[in-house]
Order: structure tokens, then C-alpha cells, then sequence
């Protein structure tokens, strides 16, 4: 199967100013993602999404591929990662290119492993769906069975719609949120349903270890701690 990685990493960055190229323990925050997509045995072309020359350099002198410069209409804060993703394929198919599936891989999520990437493609082959996704268990406090809505009286209705909460943590069924590291969708599902899961999503649970979404300066104070803690 050919898989067009795509790593996204536009320049307006609000939370972390600059946050894709910023220094992480002495490395660009992009050298965690690059480095682990260019060691995968299983994805056939790694390449960056960017409109910005800085992260351009930065990208090129990391070895990760600049095939065009992404137009500043799909570099806003509200821009659909989707949009991004298939104006890559687009840009490709018209250089006569194909690929089977898109791996998404976002510079936010700096410590995911090889091994982890490959065991997700390798996964997501196998069981033949439509997408993958990387998840974590979401804690039982949060579990969609012990949340809830407000209906239109102004009362709280439990969110998965059923009449009676379930009493006990031990009864719960497990649940799972994505935690942003990994997304592989076939191109086919990109391009006809406009969407990143289509009908049918596996999964793979992450190592909580290794989780981190950087989006604010805590997260980013956080992702410091952990790699302290790594080290020692």
C-alpha cells in the first residue's frame, strides 16, 4: 500500500508563538515528528504542508520533503486540516502520482515512536477499513455514561441518551478519545466523502507515557517536564 505522510505545520501559530519550529530540548519541535516519519519502514513519501519560508528551511534541512508551498487561503485559523490534506493530493495527482491512504501526522504530538507509526499502518492494513485513528481510554469520571446535557426544560439529561445512569464505575464500558498523534484515512474516502474516517475506523491505543497535544505554553511546559523525566 502507498501512503503519502503528510506533516502540517503552518507559520500563525497563537497558542505557542512559532511552536512548530521552537526549540524542544534543543531541537525544533518538527524534528520530533520528522525524524520518526523518516524512519518508518512503511510510509512511501514523507512530506511537510506549510506556507511558511522559516519552517520551509527548517523542514528542508531536517530531510523532509517541500514538494510546494501551501497557499495562505489553507493557512488560516480556521482552515479544515481536510482541505489541507487534499490540496496535497491534488497537487500530486496532477503530477500524475497516486497514493492508496494519507497518514496525518501532527508536529503537536512530538513522542510518539516508530514502532508505534509502523504497528498503526500496519494495523490499519489489515483490518481494511476506512481509517484509523490513535486513541487513549478516557478516565471513568469522564465517561460518556457519566456526562451530561441540558435538555430544553434547563435540566441535565445524561449525553448518551439513556433514562438511567449506570450506578457503578465497575459496569462502565471503556471508552476512548483521540489523542491526535496518528490519523490514516484511504485517499478514496478523502476524496469522495470528504471526511477523515468514512464508515469504518480502527483504532490503536497510545501509551499515556508518551502523550502530549502541545497547543498552549503549559502543554509545552509540560512536554519539558517529560522529557526531564526521560532523561533522568
Amino acid at each position: 500500500m502507498s501512503i503519502l505522510a503528510i506533516i502540517p505545520a503552518r507559520g500563525g501559530s497563537k497558542g505557542v508563538p512559532g511552536k512548530n519550529i521552537k526549540l524542544l530540548n534543543g531541537k525544533p519541535l518538527l524534528a520530533y515528528t520528522s525524524e520518526i516519519a523518516l524512519q518508518s519502514q512503511r510510509l512511501t513519501e514523507v512530506i511537510i504542508s506549510t506556507e511558511d519560508e522559516q519552517i520551509i528551511e527548517v523542514a528542508k534541512n531536517l530531510g523532509i520533503k517541500v514538494p510546494f508551498v501551501r497557499p495562505m487561503t489553507l493557512a488560516q485559523d480556521n482552515t479544515p486540516t481536510i482541505d489541507v490534506i487534499i490540496h496535497a493530493l491534488q497537487w500530486y495527482e496532477n503530477q500524475n502520482i497516486f497514493f492508496d491512504a494519507v497518514c496525518l501526522l501532527q508536529v503537536t504530538s512530538p513522542f510518539r515512536t516508530v514502532e508505534f507509526l509502523d504497528k498503526a499502518i500496519e494495523n490499519f492494513i489489515e483490518q481494511d477499513t476506512d481509517s484509523l485513528v490513535s486513541v487513549l481510554k478516557v478516565p471513568h469520571e469522564y465517561n460518556p455514561h457519566w456526562t451530561f446535557e441540558v435538555n430544553a426544560a434547563g435540566n441535565l439529561k445524561i449525553a448518551t441518551g439513556e433514562d438511567q445512569i449506570i450506578s457503578r464505575r465497575q459496569e462502565l464500558p471503556t471508552a476512548y478519545h483521540r489523542d491526535g498523534s496518528i490519523y490514516i484515512t484511504k485517499t478514496k474516502v478523502l476524496l469522495e466523502e470528504y471526511s477523515l474516517y468514512g464508515k469504518s475506523t480502527a483504532f490503536i491505543e497510545s501509551t499515556p507515557e508518551f502523550y502530549a497535544n502541545i497547543d498552549t505554553l503549559q502543554d509545552w511546559e509540560k512536554a519539558e517536564k517529560m522529557i526531564q523525566n526521560k532523561l533522568k
